[in-house]
């Protein structure tokens, strides 16, 4: 019986991870390219000179304008306003994000060179920092190591908010983990971080 009872484990969990496989598989190109057009994701960019190829886009359009958006967009870090994602789950690897609803004078300054903290440096030490390698106030910030987050006006009360992930030559079993798990998770994460910058600067807009 516990024999069957094995087998019978090992056919659920089979079946389970096909079934995982065949959905990140059919839904991919809509999550890698979530909310961008076929010219977003063809236009060059700042900091593509850093990427072998691009890993996602991801793009939102935020009723407020430019100069509100990048209020809100500078500030990131673990150390400073958080990313507007969902902290509880970036919290359970102990990442200590807290995440900001205000805007503060203080993290308004950035610039090429500045680092920006994924995580706790008392769990993670200066391993989770990105270097900021090229910035433009109120139109683009290059992080090294995860892409370029670019602000376009629409009209003046309106701002394309694209983030273009970079991708970089790997071996076979690192392609197989970014594909079935870092890729799914890190679209959940920055969709939700870029729902939240658009949240709090469309709040600001409508509050004023």
């Amino acid at each position: 019986m516990g024999g069957r009872r094995s087998n019978s484990s090992g056919k659920w969990v089979i079946a389970a991870l096909v079934a995982y496989v065949a959905v990140v598989a059919i839904f991919r190109r809509k999550y890698v390219n979530w909310g961008s057009t076929k010219e977003e994701q063809l236009q060059p960019l700042p900091g593509d000179e850093l990427m072998d190829h691009a890993s996602a886009h991801h793009a939102i359009t935020i009723h407020a304008p430019v100069t509100e958006v990048w209020a809100w967009l500078v500030q990131i870090g673990q150390d400073r306003a958080g990313f507007y994602s969902y902290s509880f789950l970036e919290n359970l690897v102990r990442a200590d994000i807290h995440n900001a609803d205000s805007i503060v004078p203080e993290w308004q300054h950035l610039k090429a060179g500045d680092t920006i903290r994924l995580g706790s440096r008392k769990v993670y030490g200066d391993k989770t920092l990105l270097r900021v390698t090229a910035l433009e106030e109120n139109h683009f910030i290059v992080l090294q190591g995860w892409g370029a987050f670019v602000l376009q006006p629409l009209d003046a009360h309106t701002t394309r908010f694209i983030i273009r992930s970079h991708g970089q030559k790997e071996g076979w079993l690192k392609r197989m983990l970014l594909f079935l798990l870092f890729d799914p998770i890190h679209f959940i994460m920055e969709r939700r971080m870029m729902l939240g910058i658009k949240e709090r600067a469309e709040r600001k807009i409508n509050i004023d």
